[in-house]
């Protein structure tokens, strides 16, 4: 134990490369977001997360969105507590039978207009947990979705450029 003990105190600190995408890429990406949200909103736009029963692969990845490399609040882009605060919904996991009835209140909560992004294969199909007794089913089956993203987990990247064809899309409708 004591040898155990001393070489973990002695070592080095692990370390990892960062992310896949080079830096030209994401301040593309980065740009193009900045832009569309500004112009749209023309302040900061909020979302409201709901967790609907995932495995927590997807939330990793939107809190990756937060860090360091990413930082959402840059853009403009803001995660916010209560739904009556959020332009917009993002729903992580399979709707599960318990989850149902709060993620039909939090959509009626959002005020109008809304916009709701399935992150995950979990959301799109319910991924693993397709059949399961706990499982209501996908989110587009409770809700309304206008966006959906597909991957178990999507990359941070791929989250931001979901965002920004969310916005595209908002932007047509106007």
């Amino acid at each position: 134990m004591r040898t155990f003990l001393l070489n973990a105190v002695l070592s080095r600190p692990a370390t990892m490369d960062g992310p896949g995408p080079s830096d030209a890429a994401l301040a593309e990406v980065a740009a193009a977001l900045e832009g569309r949200v500004r112009r749209l909103h023309g302040r900061a736009l909020s979302i409201r997360h709901v967790d609907a029963g995932s495995c927590n692969g997807c939330e990793l990845e939107l809190h990756a969105l937060g860090n360091a490399i990413y930082d959402l609040e840059r853009f403009g882009i803001k995660f916010v507590a209560s739904p009556r605060h959020a332009d917009g919904l993002i729903v992580t996991g399979p709707v599960a039978k318990n989850m149902k009835v709060a993620l039909e209140r939090t959509y009626a909560a959002t005020p109008d207009p809304k916009w709701v992004v399935a992150v995950g294969d979990c959301a799109l199909n319910c991924g693993v947990f397709a059949g399961s007794y706990a499982v209501a089913g996908p989110v587009s089956s409770i809700i309304p979705v206008d966006l959906s993203l597909s991957g178990c987990p999507p990359r941070p990247v791929d989250l931001l450029q979901g965002l920004i064809a969310l916005l595209d899309q908002a932007a047509a409708k106007r």
